[in-house]
């Protein structure tokens, strides 16, 4: 019999998985993000959409470490750095403070930037994030349930 904590596990994976491709279908859609160049709204909307993407793929990551900490540990982390630092021990992840910077991204999201500043957030969006999110979906398939 699969526990429910297995099946809590197992669609909290499924879930990753979706999400990320969401955020891999925006990355392939958006170009550079220009600094000089004004943008429309209806411009800025392939760019919202994966910022929205994004967040969502983060906090489903995030549950989805929380079941499997609880699963292979039989407890939960007090903090989010803790659980971070759990999921860099398993190997789940590739370290912890690039996973807060991921996470805090949805703060920055919020409040308007220079564009300059737009173009280094999207720049990490489309490149270094969205590479360790592709990562930790392949980490996150080759773990044992």
């Amino acid at each position: 019999m699969i526990s429910d904590s297995v099946r809590v596990a197992e669609s909290g994976r499924r879930k990753v998985r979706a999400v990320v491709a969401l955020v891999t279908a925006s990355v392939r859609k958006v170009a550079p993000f220009d600094p000089t160049r004004r943008y429309s709204p209806d411009e800025m909307e392939p760019y919202d959409a994966l910022s929205d993407r994004f967040v969502r793929a983060v906090e489903v990551c995030i549950r989805f470490f929380r079941s499997y900490e609880g699963l292979v540990e039989a407890g939960n982390s007090d903090t989010l750095r803790d659980l971070l630092l759990r999921m860099e021990k398993l190997k789940v992840i590739a370290e912890t403070p690039l996973w807060l910077e991921m996470r805090d991204v949805r703060n920055r999201i919020v409040h308007d930037y220079l564009p300059e500043q737009l173009r280094d957030l999207y720049g990490l969006l489309t490149g270094r994030f969205h590479d360790e999110l592709v990562a930790t979906v392949a980490k996150i398939d080759a773990v044992r349930l």
